[in-house]
């Protein structure tokens, strides 16, 4: 079992960026692929990006394409979300998730594919 705690929500303007991390306990981070959801107010929750085991592979929503890099570092046990040229719709709580017995290069989009999730970081960007 793994437990997930995000950090680094905040408030940015229109077109500024944000980094938001998410910590992992336990000491086989390494055997999970990670994933980024978001959910804005009475919206369901949507995937935003998603990275393999290993890191080697990663997807995007079509939204924050180009705009968005997940990363992890499996060595301190994170996965990473660097946001930039943030839109006031990217307002929403950044939820983290985790799923345990991956193949080493594949990566989940769906809420489903998930076990595990943190409690979430609120990111507002003010237009």
């Amino acid at each position: 079992q793994v437990q997930l705690v995000e950090s680094g929500g905040g408030l940015v303007q229109t077109g500024g960026s944000l980094s938001v991390s998410c910590a992992a306990s336990g000491r086989t981070f390494s055997r999970y692929a990670m994933g980024w959801f978001r959910q804005a107010p009475g919206k369901e929750r949507e995937f935003v990006a998603a990275i393999s085991r290993g890191g080697g592979t990663t997807r995007y929503a079509d939204s924050v394409k180009g705009r968005f890099t997940i990363s992890r570092d499996n060595a301190k046990n994170t996965v990473y979300l660097q946001m930039n040229s943030l839109k006031p719709e990217d307002t929403a709580v950044y939820y983290c998730a985790a799923r345990n017995g991956a193949n080493m290069g594949t990566y989940y989009v769906t809420l489903n594919d998930y076990s595990y999730w943190g409690q979430g970081t609120q990111v507002t960007v003010s237009s």
